[in-house]
Formats: structure tokens, C-alpha cells, sequence
């Protein structure tokens, strides 16, 4: 068992790389606030503060970080998976869904000292989730005039 120690220079670096972690998921968060969605703006930086943690955790513990990064997936997939909605024909939630995995994969790469692929990925998923809105409006509704439908598609997502 090791000794418990301190390290203020480590906590200085655990705050700071949980802190843009945090920071990277909140504008996504606050366009899922925004829209209604059933999770959002403390949702997203939870699950990106916890998927950085967990692979910082492996700093200081002998072991294999695949078997981590691994299970995190799933665990996360798992949380994504409570915000697809089925009502009737309709399936809603399932980029909210994706977006929640994205949010853990931005968390793992700060962890792991690749901010800039954090920096793609929110960039690119506040920019899927509010430009491409009319675009998936347009292609719902052309799908419903080519199947002679006058009410939703089916996947709002």
C-alpha cells in the first residue's frame, strides 16, 4: 500500500486539464439545455470531468489503460443510451446520445495531453448538433413527401 502524499503541482495539472475538459463540453450542454433535451448543461461536463479523471487516474496506477478506456466507453454508451426516447414509430434522443459519447471522448483526450483532438471534437459537435438542424429538417421533409407522410418521420435525431 502506498503512502498518502500531496502534490500541489499535480493538483495544479488535474485542475487545469479537468477544467478545459469541462469547459470544451459546456457550449454542446448548453445547446442541449437550450433545445429542451433531457440532459444537458450538467450532464455533458459530468461526463467529460469524469472520463478525464478516470484516465488520469491511470497516472499513478500500474495497469492496463485500454481495459479503462474500454469500460468507460461502454459505461458511457450506457448513459447515452438513457436519452433515446421510442414513442410510438418516433425515436428521438440519439444524437443527444452521440453527443454524450463524444463528451467522455473529449474528456479522455485532455486526459491523455491531446487537447487538440478535444478541440475538434467539441468544435465539431456543437457545429453537427445547431448548423446541420435545418439540413436534417430539409431531408425529414423531403423523406415524407417521397413516402406521402404528413406527420413525423420517424427519427428526429
Amino acid at each position: 500500500m502506498q503512502p498518502l502524499t500531496f502534490d500541489w503541482h499535480f493538483l495544479w495539472i488535474c485542475f487545469e486539464k479537468i477544467a478545459v475538459a469541462w469547459l470544451l463540453v459546456l457550449p454542446t450542454g448548453w445547446w442541449a439545455e437550450k433545445q429542451g433535451h433531457s440532459v444537458g448543461i450538467r450532464t455533458f461536463p459530468l461526463v467529460a470531468m469524469a472520463s478525464c479523471g478516470f484516465l488520469m487516474i491511470l497516472d499513478n496506477v500500474n495497469g492496463d489503460g485500454s481495459r479503462v478506456l474500454q469500460g468507460m466507453i461502454t459505461g458511457i454508451g450506457f448513459v447515452g443510451g438513457g436519452a433515446i426516447v421510442r414513442d410510438g414509430i418516433s425515436v428521438r434522443g440519439t444524437a443527444t446520445a452521440a453527443s454524450i459519447w463524444a463528451a467522455g471522448a473529449i474528456g479522455a483526450a485532455v486526459a491523455l495531453g491531446r487537447v487538440e483532438i478535444a478541440v475538434v471534437l467539441a468544435v465539431m459537435d456543437v457545429f453537427t448538433l445547431g448548423a446541420l438542424v435545418p439540413v436534417k429538417a430539409r431531408l425529414d421533409q423531403q423523406r415524407e413527401e417521397r413516402n406521402g407522410y404528413s406527420g413525423s418521420s420517424g427519427n428526429t435525431e
